[in-house]
């Protein structure tokens, strides 16, 4: 189980927490924890878009990014035939 910590929050979020909680028939341990995700999840893309918004405003930096893909453009199916089927832990399925 996982170890539980307790924190304070305003009474309109615990209100807003709770009725979330009774409307999706989570508790709100679950309902907290999924905003926190969704929270992080966000962030992270945002930083994402920035550092992407920096690269291109540089246009040499721009450019060799572009180059790199370019140049990595085909090596992800090197060797692959198109009908092979892969397991998710890396190996090949033999028979289909």
């Amino acid at each position: 189980m996982a170890q539980a910590s307790m924190i304070r929050i305003g009474s309109s979020s615990h209100l807003l927490l709770r009725q979330i909680s009774e409307a999706s028939k989570e508790s709100m341990q679950v309902v907290l924890a999924k905003a926190v995700e969704e929270y992080h999840r966000k962030q992270f893309f945002e930083q994402l878009d920035a550092s992407f918004a920096a690269l291109k405003s540089d246009e040499t930096a721009w450019q060799e990014e572009i180059a790199e893909r370019d140049f990595l453009a085909g090596t992800l199916n090197d060797g692959l035939e198109t009908d092979e089927v892969w397991t998710e832990d890396g190996r090949l399925v033999t028979s289909v």
